[in-house]
């Protein structure tokens, strides 16, 4: 006990005269690092805040490997394509142990069940699906996939399972850096012939979509719009006012976003001035009243407006790879644009290397940390330093 009462009180000697509250010192990394591990978190808990952190998070987060039998008919048609989707993700178990901290699931509407049952493409290719696979699709709710017909083999099948995965995980972990879930709210005609639509998401499929969030998870595990508005007229002026929950109060805790086409986002929105109410942040521009988030995705185009956008205050998700091409020609450029970018999300295909491309092509933080300082935002505090170390890191 008394060495823990030495490290509180050397930590509020650092902290400033008014611990509690931002110190305002420009402490420097030295600074903290001298002051030992014990320190360096508290000092880290209490003077930075969410978008002061920097993260690796998976695309498609579900995604698994494509059977041969696809990938077959897919080079014989459309070979572009069929390079594209030849990526594939463990577990969200092992990513989350491994140091992600940013998920993204692809959701398609299904209230009644059993509309994506029998997947065209896989019949087409004398492949059926697994029975658990098959039991959760015809169960009511939304399911996750790629694309229908033909990408549809998923860790997870449906949103509730990806949802309860994450839950279970973050409380064995609580002290874990803030994740990141991003969802797309897929609406794409059929991909094949004789192929399933996928259903439109009007005011009532989003509802849903926060009820089951809501039903995972309890306030005290989220971190909502209306938690970071608090009193402000606009989740917009909460955001430039440094309105993002302190990095100790956001540690074990959940925020969703929304990844959507205006369209889209406007019915979520509805008549709201900002997301009063709502579980997801938005994808949108930098001037609207909901404007928290934003989806950045190239980091060698948009390098200028992610800096500016994450020293303003909001919270940025980047790529550091697309489409399989940066992994495949084992170029890291966009890859080191992305964590030099001040992005707090940078989201990868490549949480390690895969043997098929033959190069040692991946995406991590240094020392293989699940969390860092912020390169933009927290440059002069703390720069490079853990604010998280990764659990687990199966690396075969």
């Amino acid at each position: 006990m008394w060495k823990t009462g030495l490290v509180l009180a050397a930590c509020y000697a650092l902290s400033g005269p008014a611990w509690g509250q931002p110190s305002g010192c420009d402490l420097t990394a030295q600074q903290i690092e001298d002051a030992g591990a014990g320190c360096q978190r508290a000092w880290m808990d209490h003077n930075l805040k969410l978008n002061d952190i920097v993260s690796v998070g998976t695309h498609n987060s579900y995604k698994v490997e494509l059977p041969e039998q696809i990938m077959a008919m897919l080079r014989a048609s459309a070979p572009e394509s069929a390079e594209e989707l030849d990526y594939r993700h463990r577990p969200l178990t092992e990513q989350l142990d491994a140091g992600a901290r940013q998920l993204e699931i692809d959701v398609y509407n299904d209230p009644q069940g059993a509309r994506f049952i029998a997947p065209v493409g896989l019949r087409a290719a004398g492949l059926a699906l697994a029975p658990a696979q098959l039991a959760a699709l015809a169960e009511p709710g939304f399911k996750v996939m790629h694309v229908q017909d033909i990408d549809v083999l998923s860790s997870c099948a449906s949103w509730r399972d990806c949802l309860g995965i994450v839950r279970r995980w973050s409380l064995a972990h609580p002290d874990h850096a803030p994740i990141l879930i991003m969802v797309n709210a897929k609406t794409d005609k059929a991909a094949l012939p004789g192929g399933v639509a996928a259903l439109p998401f009007d005011s009532a499929a989003f509802d849903a979509l926060d009820e089951d969030v809501r039903a995972e998870f309890p306030p005290e595990a989220l971190i909502t719009p209306d938690d970071v508005q608090a009193g402000c007229p606009t989740l917009r002026e909460a955001v430039l006012s440094g309105g993002w929950p302190s990095l100790g109060k956001a540690r074990g805790r959940v925020m969703f976003a929304l990844d959507e086409d205006a369209a889209k986002i406007a019915i979520y929105r509805g008549e709201r001035h900002s997301l009063e109410g709502r579980v997801f942040f938005v994808n949108t521009d930098e001037a609207s009243p909901a404007a928290a988030y934003l989806t950045l995705n190239d980091p060698l185009l948009e390098g200028d407006r992610i800096r500016k956008a994450v020293a303003a205050g909001f919270i940025v998700r980047t790529r550091a790879d697309a489409g399989t091409h940066e992994a495949r020609a084992d170029d890291t450029r966009r890859r080191e644009a992305a964590l030099a970018s001040g992005a707090q999300f940078v989201s990868t295909d490549y949480l390690w290397p895969e043997p098929r491309l033959h190069n040692d092509y991946q995406v991590r933080l240094p020392g293989n940390a699940a969390a860092l300082c912020n390169p933009v935002r927290a440059a002069k505090r703390c720069a490079g330093m853990t604010v998280e170390p990764a659990a687990v890191d199966k690396q075969d």
